[in-house]
């Protein structure tokens, strides 16, 4: 396992690491759970991504009862979690960005993950009705309390980051040195051209999601729907909306060809091409069945046979890369 520094912190994660949405406490059991748990951990990953929301909170007690029993020493792991959505509570107070649902948030989550400290915190989601500043401070307060190590974003647009950096810049507070973002080859343009001036002014970090398209990517939607899969969730309407377009079908297809040239799998070639991107620091990986992990898990082998000449292969066949804009 390769690893890679968090933006400009001193942080360094697995390239590849392992996530809980949609599976923990929701679609597979607490055995396959910790078996998951195992094959990530075995093969040196060293960071556990979490929410409040996953499971209505539900995903952090599954993995932090699994953590608590491994007893795998707290200095060889990172874990996570993020606030916004809450954890199933509709009142204005249960959720969002303010200092008071941050502080809660935060103090849930450490006793659902039984651990006295968060590695990573991530605000969800912006958050139009709070303050920035509020924010900002919150989360410095939550860092100088020892209850988190570093705090992060997750889809937030470049404008609101360097707003969240200009804040703490103003009040000698600590910033964000992570965002969370979707990244994948059907879903670039944030990563890629948006965050571009960001990498170089805050050095920021990315812990990406979805890079297989929720499984569009592995090829099993081509011939239909399958039975009990992550895109026929009705949650993810939205995402299947996206994605299930007549050009994507033709991309996949073609993709699969190229990677059976390749003698790589068509996941394992997805995933190496995120880790192309020296900007991505490191790919969260989602599975429901040990056997997918297993094989997503080696996906860093297939990187040196992406050579030059096959990355242009893959550009030609996708169509769909990103223009920066022309100052």
């Amino acid at each position: 396992m390769n690893y890679r520094r968090i933006g400009k912190s001193g942080l360094q994660l697995s390239e590849l690491s392992f996530g809980s949405w949609i599976t923990f406490g929701n679609q597979i059991d607490q055995s396959t759970s910790e078996r998951l748990m195992d094959i990530a951990y075995d093969h040196g990953v060293n960071f556990f991504d979490n929410a409040e929301v996953y499971a209505s909170g539900r995903s952090e007690e599954v993995m932090g009862d699994i953590l608590s029993r491994k007893k795998w020493p707290r200095d060889t792991y990172t874990v996570s979690s993020k606030a916004f959505f809450g954890a199933g509570g509709k009142l204005p107070t249960q959720r969002g960005l303010n200092r008071k649902h941050l502080r809660e948030a935060c103090d849930a989550a450490l006793h659902r993950l039984r651990t006295d400290y968060l590695d990573l915190f991530f605000c969800h989601r912006p958050d139009k009705q709070t303050p920035m500043e509020e924010t900002v401070w919150a989360m410095h307060h939550l860092i100088a309390q020892g209850k988190i190590l570093y705090w992060g974003t997750s889809e937030w647009s470049a404008q609101e980051i360097m707003e969240a950096h200009m804040v703490a810049r103003d009040h000698n507070l600590i910033g964000p040195v992570v965002e969370q973002p979707q990244y994948n080859m059907l879903e670039r343009r944030k990563v890629e051209v948006e965050f571009a001036q960001v990498y170089k002014t805050v050095g920021l970090g990315t812990t990406i999601w979805s890079p297989l398209a929720s499984g569009f990517l592995t090829g099993k939607y081509s011939s239909g729907m399958p039975a009990d899969t992550r895109l026929g969730r009705k949650e993810l309407d939205w995402m299947a909306a996206r994605l299930f377009t007549d050009d994507n079908y033709r991309r996949v297809k073609d993709l699969q060809a190229l990677a059976d040239e390749l003698g790589a799998s068509l996941p394992r070639m997805a995933i190496a091409w995120c880790l192309m991107n020296p900007n991505v620091s490191t790919v969260i990986l989602g599975a429901s069945h040990p056997h997918q992990l297993e094989e997503t898990i080696t996906s860093a082998e297939v990187v040196p046979v992406l050579t030059v000449d096959v990355m242009a292969r893959i550009e030609e066949i996708l169509g769909n890369k990103p223009a920066h804009p022309q100052y």
